[in-house]
C-alpha cells in the first residue's frame, strides 16, 4: 500500500491505508481488529459520549464494531449488548432480519438479530455503536432492527464519520475522514 490518510482520533494519530471500493471510490480503511490499544482508546471516548444518553443497551453490527462495542459496554457497566449478525446462525431461527446495501460491499446484505437480543432491546433505550458511518445504510438497518424489536434508538456513536456523515446532527463521532 502506497497511500495513507492520517487522522487524529482524540489525540491518537492513525495512518489509514487508502483502498479502492468496487464502486471506484477510494476510502481510508479503518480496522480495529486485533488492535487492543486503539480499540480501548476509542471505546473510552465513545463511552464518555454515549453515557449522557443513558442507554439501557448497546447494539452493533458484526464484525468491525464488535470489539469497540464490547469495551464500551464494559466501560458503561452493561452486562450484555446486542449483535446484528450478517448470517443467520442455527440459534437465530426465531429472530428478525433486515436488508442493507452499504458502501463497503456495494451489495445487498442481511442483518439478523436473535430472539435473545430482541428481548434484550424490547422496551429499552438503545445506543448504536460502530466503527464507521458513511452513507448511513448500515446504521439505518440497525435502526430498523431496533424498531422491529420494540426498542428506542437514543444515540448513534461511531469512531469515524466518513464523507458527508460528519455533517449529520444525529450522530456522535470521534473524528472524520473524507471519501477519497
Amino acid at each position: 500500500m502506497d497511500k495513507f490518510f492520517s487522522v487524529d482520533i482524540c489525540g491518537r494519530t492513525e495512518h489509514l491505508p487508502v483502498l479502492p471500493l468496487p464502486s471506484g471510490v477510494n476510502i481510508a480503511f479503518f480496522n480495529l481488529h486485533g488492535n487492543v490499544e486503539l480499540t480501548e482508546h476509542c471505546a473510552k471516548h465513545i463511552a464518555e459520549r454515549v453515557s449522557k444518553y443513558k442507554p439501557d443497551v448497546l447494539i452493533t453490527a458484526e464484525s468491525k464494531g464488535l470489539q469497540v462495542t464490547h469495551c464500551v459496554a464494559r466501560d458503561m457497566g452493561h452486562k450484555f449488548y446486542a449483535v446484528a449478525r450478517k448470517s443467520k446462525k442455527l440459534y437465530m431461527q426465531d429472530g428478525i432480519e433486515v436488508e442493507a446495501k452499504t458502501i463497503t460491499t456495494g451489495e445487498i446484505q442481511h442483518l439478523y438479530l436473535s430472539a435473545h437480543d430482541v428481548e434484550l432491546i424490547k422496551g429499552k433505550r438503545v445506543a448504536i455503536v460502530d466503527d464507521v458511518i458513511s452513507t448511513g445504510a448500515a446504521n439505518a438497518a440497525l435502526e430498523r432492527l431496533v424498531a422491529m424489536a420494540g426498542g428506542n434508538v437514543v444515540c448513534r456513536a461511531f469512531v469515524l464519520a466518513e464523507g458527508d456523515a460528519k455533517d449529520r446532527a444525529d450522530v456522535e463521532y470521534l473524528a472524520s475522514i473524507p471519501l477519497l
